[in-house]
Formats: C-alpha cells, sequence, structure tokens
C-alpha cells in the first residue's frame, strides 16, 4: 500500500514542476512580446531581405502537397498479383522496373515554414519590410502593351492557343509564340497563363487589377485573377522561319448550298492564297477556301468534313476555272479552331471513377488532348507533370481522386490499384512502337528522340527485357481485374479518329456535337509531335528481342479473344 502512495506523491510532485516552468515560460513570452511592440515605435532600420523574400518564385509555385503513397511506389508488379497461367496463359512473371522518371505526387519543393515561436518573438534583424511596387508593362517586350482586361472564362475573347509555365512564363515568350501562330493579341493571365487572338477582350479595367508578376521576369505584369494584360505583339519578318506556312488540305466539292456554309469572305478579285490565308488568319478561320479567284473563311462542319478529297486536277485555275465551279481548294491556316478550346473542371463530383489506362508510351497524353477537347472536361492523372501542366493539362496538380476530371491518367496495375476505379478505358499500343516512344520520353522528354549512343548502349536491350514483359502483364492486369472496360487500340484512334472518339465520349456518358468532333480532328495533333532528328534505326530490335515480343503480343491478343473482344490488330505481328 506505501508503494503505490509514494507513486502518486512523486507524479504530483512532477505536475507541480511542470505547471511551474510553464508559467515562467508564459510570463517571460509575454515580456518579450511587450518589449517587441515597443521597439516597433522606433524609427525602422533598413536590412536585407528575409529567407522567404530571398525564395525564387519558382520554389513555391509548385507546392501543392498532394502526397500519396501508391504514387510514391510507382507503377509495380509482384509476383502475387501476376495473372496465373492456367487463366490466361499469361507470361512469366518479371519484376516491374521502377518508373524513377514519371514524378509522383507530392514530390514538389515546399517553401521553408516559421515556427510559433518566430512568429510570436518577430525578426531580430527588424520589422518588415515595405512592400514592393505593383508590377507594371515589361520595359524590354518588342510588342506594345494595350491594357489590362477582364477576362470572362469560357466566353473569353484571346481563346486561338493557350499554353502555361509555372517557372519561366515572360512576355516575351508569350508574344512569340502568338506571332508564329498569326495572332495579333498576347494576353498573359495570373502570372503564368499565355492566351492569343486578334481581337481586343471587350471589358477593360484598371491596371492595378493585373497585380501578379510574370513566374520569370521579375516586375513584369503578367495579368492576375480574371485579368489579363494584353500586348500587341511585334510583327515578325517575312523571311523567319518561325512562323508558321499555310498547309494545303486537297480539292473538296463544294457543300450543296454553296457559298452560304461558309461565314465570311473576302471581297478582293483575283486573291492570291496568300492574300486569302492571311484575311482568315485575321478573321480567327482555321481554313481558307479558294473556289476560282473567290476566297471564303470556313470551319470543318458535317457539311464540309475534308474527309473525300477529290482529284487536285479539278480545282485548277485559269480558263477552265468557272465550269469547275463546283470545286475548291482548301488550306489550314496558321489559327486554331477555337471551337473546341474551352475546358473545365466537371461542376460537381463525378459518382464514376474512370481510368485512362496504358503502357507508358501508349498513347496516353495523346489520348487525353483529344478526350478533353472534344468533352470540354480537363483529364487527371495519378502522377503528376509539370511539362504537361505547362501544356495545358490543367487537370495534372488537381489530386487524382477529387473526381473534378472527365478520367484521369494511369499506368498502374494489379488488382489493388485497378479495382480502385469504377470504369476504365484500356488504351493499348503495338509494344514495338509504344517500347520506342517510351525510350525517346525517358532519354529526351515528350517531344525529343534519344541521341544514337542511347540505342547502341546496354540501356536499350535492358529496356526492353524489362519492359516488353509490362506491356504484357499491364493489359492482362486490366483485362482480368477491370469492372467495366473500353478497350481502344491506338492505330485505330490513328485511323479512325472520329468514330472512335465519339465510342469514347459515349463510354464517359458525355454529349457531343459534331461540330465539336470535326474541331477536334481539326487540332487532332495538339502540342506534342517530336521534332529533331530521328535516330538511324526507328526500330532497333534484335531477332532475340522480336521473338520475346511476339510471344508476348499473342498472349495479349489469346486474351482479349477470350474475352469476347477481337483481339489485337492483325500488323501487330504476322499469324
Amino acid at each position: 500500500m506505501a508503494k503505490p502512495s509514494f507513486r502518486l506523491q512523486k507524479l504530483l510532485r512532477r505536475m507541480q514542476f511542470l505547471i511551474l516552468f510553464l508559467t515562467a515560460a508564459y510570463l517571460m513570452a509575454g515580456s518579450v512580446l511587450l518589449l517587441q511592440r515597443a521597439r516597433g515605435a522606433l524609427p525602422p532600420a533598413p536590412r536585407a531581405p528575409g529567407p522567404l523574400q530571398a525564395l525564387p518564385v519558382a520554389a513555391v509555385a509548385l507546392g501543392v502537397g498532394l502526397l500519396d503513397s501508391r504514387a510514391l511506389q510507382g507503377p509495380r508488379v509482384g509476383p502475387d498479383l501476376l495473372l496465373g497461367v492456367d487463366v490466361l496463359r499469361r507470361p512469366p512473371a518479371r519484376a516491374r522496373p521502377h518508373s524513377r522518371w514519371l514524378r509522383p505526387r507530392g514530390n514538389e519543393p515546399h517553401p521553408p515554414r516559421r515556427g510559433w515561436f518566430h512568429h510570436l518573438m518577430g525578426d531580430p534583424q527588424g520589422p518588415p519590410a515595405p512592400r514592393p511596387q505593383a508590377p507594371g508593362p515589361a520595359a524590354g517586350s518588342p510588342g506594345t502593351y494595350v491594357g489590362c482586361f477582364s477576362d470572362s472564362g469560357r466566353d473569353r475573347t484571346l481563346k486561338g492557343a493557350v499554353f502555361f509555365d509555372l517557372r519561366k512564363m515572360t512576355v516575351s515568350r508569350c508574344q512569340d509564340a502568338c506571332a508564329e501562330r498569326s495572332y495579333v493579341y498576347a494576353g498573359l493571365e495570373a502570372g503564368a497563363e499565355c492566351y492569343c487572338g486578334n481581337r481586343l477582350p471587350v471589358t477593360s479595367v484598371g491596371p492595378e487589377a493585373c497585380n501578379h508578376e510574370c513566374k520569370g521576369e521579375k516586375g513584369s505584369a503578367c495579368g492576375g485573377v480574371g485579368r489579363l494584360s494584353v500586348y500587341r505583339v511585334q510583327e515578325l519578318q517575312p523571311s523567319s522561319r518561325k512562323r508558321r506556312t499555310v498547309a494545303y488540305r486537297g480539292c473538296f466539292r463544294l457543300p450543296e448550298n454553296g457559298t452560304h456554309s461558309f461565314p465570311d469572305s473576302l471581297a478582293q478579285p483575283n486573291a492570291t492564297v496568300e492574300a486569302c490565308s492571311g484575311f482568315c488568319s485575321q478573321k480567327e478561320f482555321p481554313l481558307a477556301v479558294l473556289r476560282g479567284w473567290d476566297c471564303y473563311c470556313a470551319y470543318p462542319t458535317p457539311q464540309f468534313s475534308l474527309r473525300d478529297a477529290a482529284d487536285g486536277s479539278l480545282c485548277g485555275r485559269g480558263p477552265e476555272a468557272r465550269r469547275l465551279a463546283e470545286y475548291c481548294e482548301v488550306y489550314q491556316t496558321p489559327v486554331q479552331d477555337t471551337r473546341c478550346t474551352d475546358r473545365r473542371f466537371l461542376p460537381a463530383k463525378s459518382k464514376v471513377f474512370v481510368a485512362l489506362s496504358s503502357f507508358p508510351g501508349a498513347g496516353n497524353t495523346w489520348a487525353r488532348h483529344l478526350i478533353e477537347h472534344a468533352t470540354g472536361f480537363y483529364t487527371g492523372s495519378y502522377y503528376f507533370d509539370g511539362t504537361l501542366y505547362n501544356k495545358g493539362f490543367k487537370g495534372e496538380k488537381d489530386h487524382w481522386r477529387s473526381r473534378r476530371t472527365i478520367c484521369v491518367k494511369t499506368h498502374e496495375s494489379g488488382r489493388r490499384e485497378i479495382e480502385m476505379f469504377d470504369s476504365a478505358i484500356l488504351l493499348i499500343r503495338n509494344p514495338y512502337r509504344s517500347l520506342v516512344a517510351e525510350f525517346n520520353r525517358k532519354c529526351a522528354g515528350h517531344l525529343g528522340y534519344a541521341a544514337d549512343r542511347n540505342w547502341k548502349s546496354k540501356e536499350w536491350p535492358d529496356f526492353v527485357n524489362s519492359y516488353a514483359a509490362w506491356w504484357s502483364s499491364h493489359a492482362l492486369d486490366w483485362l482480368r481485374f477491370g469492372k467495366r472496360l473500353l478497350v481502344v487500340h491506338y492505330e485505330e484512334l490513328r485511323r479512325s479518329l472520329v468514330p472512335t472518339l465519339r465510342a469514347m465520349v459515349a463510354f464517359l456518358n458525355v454529349s457531343v456535337s459534331e461540330e465539336r468532333l470535326l474541331c477536334v480532328e481539326n487540332n487532332k495533333e495538339g502540342s506534342f509531335r517530336r521534332r529533331g532528328r530521328r535516330p538511324h534505326d526507328p526500330e532497333p530490335f534484335t531477332p532475340e528481342m522480336r521473338a520475346l515480343i511476339d510471344g508476348y503480343i499473342r498472349t495479349v491478343d489469346r486474351a482479349l479473344r477470350e474475352r469476347g473482344g477481337a483481339g489485337l490488330p492483325g500488323e501487330y505481328v504476322p499469324r
């Protein structure tokens, strides 16, 4: 009995000491606070910027803090999750390579946080520095500053082209991008967004509303929230190779109602291709139509879809032009078809959680571009890729489980990862093309090609040996564990874009007009065509590699047929 009593007394003495210590700390903090306030009444002394002020803007622009344990692990396959040979005759299980170049969410840099004691004690170097002056028009910009304008979202005037850059957006960079596309005005918004157009916005506001600095240019105004800093771009030199030229689309028969289906025309006799395309670019039309010497501007429509080209000789000019008046030449102007460029997040959380799943290099980014422009809603991603965000995929920074996006990109497989989704679009591409595309992306990014040294090194055969098995296991896992699945072949999407995209949109339960689908077809390439020199051997596969890959192709083809599908396209491997 004495022992518990002694323990109780000991505990009470410790509590008394703790209370005494906390009381003393409270009194000391109050005294320091009073002294700090008294010192604040003295004249401020000049001081150097504090640690937070010295941080670059880019260091805090990407700190979204969306951490997920599955995303940090990267795509993986474990032996226990692989489909047994007795069910779908899958290939031998291999350890999945870790996709270290797929950036998981939560790895963005965060600004350092100051503790509560620093806020209580104040900055020992002195009072806060005076607020910086509001940003103004870029002094070194080659264009002319027009003013600050209101941007009304979906009804924005400058919607001909758009791109983002969270770190390096400057006024000159935005102007150059708009000038290359034959636009007259460049508008910058929220410090990192660039819009182009040929007509000024309607509503002008005070210059103080454009209070955001450009992310890559200190002191220069780059709009604000819902505000555009608009510049008139400087005309590029005619000899500049940077300017996009018009592209010949072909010779077509005029629609039944003739020129009444064309919204605008140039009242100029003997219009040339240059004059007609320039006029239609100024009016922000994607098509310039020449019938003989008459010029019209148009959009692709169901009556004028540009799918059935005629013999080019039927559009010849000269003495025979009159009796061939039912045919016309069509040119693609540098401006973008703006009927399908407006996108937004879902107005309410989606009840169906949809995945857009593919093996890396199978065209997932291109499919997202098509889906976003067809539906008008952003797509999400299991990962975070700043390059994709800068290209206009705003859903990249939204949490992948927010259900505010129409579907979510993923390269994951395995039962646990697949069953998180209610349904999925499974995008499959020829593994030979997928492996080459993913190796290019791994070595040179989304738009580059791997160097010759990469193909000739040991890295390439190791890549094929590891990733060929992953291509097979990814498709087999989704075929086995997917709850509701739409299988789309990349090659079929390329050949028959509108019918295949119509089926994908219907699977997503979104109603889309035929005009919008034609707009997507007119802008189908997006901003992700690889540039630069192709490797000497675009398919550097050895006979051993081909034997390995062909075996995986036959396994997936068999699994698709057992599921009731048509199997893989015959072009994947000779049967």
